[in-house]
């Protein structure tokens, strides 16, 4: 048997390897290094892909969000709404941009932002909502934006994790993760669904007036060189970066159908498992449906509720057999965001989440060998 990785990108590689080496190759010969036709073929492709007007690359996901903060004219002091459980990136930025972080409670069944939460939550400062689309699938976009709309908030989705994922209104419209809000970003991390092999990201939005300012920031506040006329930043996505990307988005479909897959065939097996909880989609299944496109498994996340969860991760590790915990600590409790304005109480799924929660290898190439190791691993540490 193949050797289990969380991520195999070689794997993967192997089915574009002639595409992206011919394109980095042309790269090479053209010196196109910044700003290259491989960039703006890159984001007419992704324009494309997404049924969105503009596309902005830049060099990674966290300045994706922090541009599009800048971007909207968000004022120090302003509170700024987003889940406390997710990486620190989408929290990182709003403290950055001296903008005040409102953290509220996820659901236990979807892990995305809780929107009765959410709506607590809001005061006359508030001005944003972040929603985190977390490990694959969008939070409810329907609730979220009826809610900004009410108090004349903007939205920002957080799509580092969600890119190809579809929301379906309730009145059966269906859009893509990112492209719902005001502005949306991702990430073009290597291990995400849409990857390159170093970092990148873009941002994306249906404003043409935002796409402008936006398109000034990310390159210095220049529209004609040497002439700022926004404050701006360096963050750029690369041609090489793009040429990898352009090789991987027309395959993005069928990646994530890839992890759809095994997605099942994972909670098939653990089903009826009295201490393991699958992961649910919005659509309330449990990674079964084989008709579900809301949710693309960046990543497999279970819950072990007989609090064996970190001896499971050692005895994983024993067997070869890779995982991660993601998020072990909530933000609320982070050095950097403490705050005397978190009550324990608001964060009960939280809390409880970041000790039960292990994900799974998920990727491309996982096998039925594989997938069958690693469940009867966990089912046989769990039930022992």
């Amino acid at each position: 048997m193949r050797k289990i990785q969380m991520v195999d990108l070689g794997g993967q590689y192997e089915g574009i390897k002639d595409q992206v080496n011919s394109s980095i190759a042309t790269i090479m010969e053209t010196s196109a290094f910044i700003n290259g036709p491989e960039v703006y073929a890159f984001q007419k492709e992704l324009e494309d892909y997404l049924g969105v007007k503009h596309v902005i690359p830049c060099a990674n996901g966290t300045d994706a969000l922090q541009i599009a903060m800048m971007g909207l004219g968000l004022e120090p002091g302003d509170e700024v709404i987003t889940a406390d459980f997710t990486f620190a990136a989408t929290v990182e930025v709003i403290a950055l941009l001296q903008l005040t972080p409102v953290l509220v409670d996820v659901y236990p069944d979807t892990f995305n932002i809780d929107i009765a939460a959410i709506e607590k939550a809001i005061t006359p400062r508030t001005k944003a909502i972040v929603p985190v689309h977390l490990f694959g699938q969008c939070a409810n976009m329907d609730a979220i934006l009826a809610l900004a709309e009410k108090h004349n908030l903007y939205v920002i989705e957080d799509n580092a994790q969600a890119i190809g994922a579809n929301h379906t209104f309730n009145d059966g419209r269906k859009q893509k993760a990112g492209t719902m809000g005001h502005v949306g970003s991702t990430s073009f991390f290597p291990s995400k669904n849409l990857g390159c092999y170093g970092d990148g990201g873009a941002i994306f939005t249906n404003d043409d007036d935002l796409a402008h300012t936006l398109r000034g920031i990310v390159n210095h506040g220049m529209y004609e060189r040497y002439h700022h006329d926004v404050v701006g930043v360096n963050s750029r996505l690369d041609s090489i970066q793009a040429a990898v990307l352009r090789a991987k988005l027309p395959k993005l479909d069928e990646y994530c159908n890839k992890r759809r897959e095994a997605a099942r065939k994972y909670s098939s097996a653990f089903n009826g498992q009295e201490h393991i909880i699958v992961p649910k989609t919005v659509n309330g299944c449990e990674g079964i449906c084989e008709t579900c496109d809301c949710h693309v498994f960046h990543q497999y996340t279970l819950r072990i509720t007989n609090g064996t969860r970190d001896d499971l991760v050692k005895h994983l590790g024993e067997n070869g057999i890779p995982c991660g915990v993601y998020y072990p600590i909530p933000l609320h409790r982070q050095k950097a965001y403490a705050d005397s304005r978190f009550n324990e109480s608001d964060f009960a799924v939280t809390n409880q989440l970041v000790n039960e929660v292990i994900s799974l290898p998920m990727h491309t190439e996982l096998d039925d060998e594989q997938i069958a190791l690693i469940t009867a691993t966990v089912i046989g540490f769990v039930n022992s």
